[in-house]
């Protein structure tokens, strides 16, 4: 029996390995031709996936994925070409697929999306632009992360409409907190130029409330009221307030420290748990002060 069930799980570990990748590939083609070019670092990436997916490769369709990969790399096909048929294959592998979970496979898209724009070491005005126009079409993804933190750092950095070499490196910053280069001089590249930039944990922007039976934890010196009279509102509108931070917990105010790159950093022990935990899968939303008092006043003005 123990032999057996072994078996079944082994099916249904290779077939979530499966569609991890797949997703994550599709991510990665993505971003890779977000800013319209293909240019031989990118390609190294890819075929360095390739390799590092080598274990899938008589699963369908890996197979036909690495034959496509290896005619781009003996130049029997042009990179362009070889982008184009890879994505047409993940997007027949996902209409095939009757156990796709759409907003897993959206939020493994969005990782693949970063790891290509990062895959050349370089990120381009283009590149952040349609970055932003996916997550813009995606929204549905607003509570997840990482989906939130990098659309409140994307708003953040084209707040102004001008994207400067800091703002570059902050956005590298973040995504190689989850983007596995596999390409050693590139990821050495990123390592040096981010060196200085530490993130963690970033508020959602424009964040969605729901309070009838929701909990809500609150962290930091706030700058407008109190967390009395804050937790005094979140009852009436019908939450629950508490002092710690759990895997029940739904949203974390976060009180502003004086810091001006808040929408980039938010410190603390709380932060820090809330961020593990939602690292695990736990849909805990971090809301700056500000905006939550927002939200406060148009509901009960």
């Amino acid at each position: 029996m123990k032999d057996i069930d072994a078996a079944t799980l082994q099916i249904y570990t290779s077939k979530s390995k499966a569609d991890k990748a797949i997703s994550s590939l599709k991510g990665l083609l993505l971003g890779i031709n977000m800013d319209g070019e293909v240019n031989e670092t990118e390609i190294k990436e890819l075929q360095l996936w390739a390799d590092s997916h080598k274990e899938l490769v008589n699963r369908h369709p890996f197979k036909e994925f690495m034959e496509v990969i290896d005619a781009a790399l003996t130049n029997k096909i042009p990179t362009k070409e070889t982008i184009e048929d890879l994505y047409w294959l993940c997007q027949k592998y996902e209409n095939d697929n009757y156990y796709y979970d759409a907003v897993t496979s959206d939020l493994q898209i969005l990782q693949g999306i970063c790891h290509g724009i990062l895959a050349d070491g370089t990120i381009n005005d283009k590149e952040i632009y349609d970055l932003q126009q996916w997550l813009n079409d995606n929204d549905h993804l607003n509570s997840h992360y990482p989906y939130d933190e990098i659309r409140s750092l994307v708003l953040s950095v084209l707040a102004d409409k001008q994207i400067d070499d800091d703002e570059r490196i902050v956005l590298m910053a973040y995504f190689k907190q989850f983007v596995s280069l596999q390409n050693e001089n590139i990821r050495e590249k990123v390592a040096q130029q981010t060196a200085d930039v530490t993130i963690s944990g970033l508020c959602t922007s424009e964040p969605q409330v729901e309070f009838e039976g929701k909990t809500f934890c609150i962290t930091g010196v706030l700058k407008r009221g109190n967390r009395e009279s804050l937790q005094r509102d979140i009852v009436r509108l019908g939450g629950i307030p508490t002092d710690t931070i759990t895997k029940k917990t739904d949203y974390l105010i976060v009180g502003d420290n004086g810091n001006p790159a808040w929408a980039f950093s938010c410190y603390g022990r709380k932060v820090e748990k809330a961020i593990n935990l939602r690292k695990e899968g736990h849909t805990i939303m971090l809301i700056h002060e500000f905006d939550f008092s927002d939200i406060i006043d148009d509901l009960i003005a």
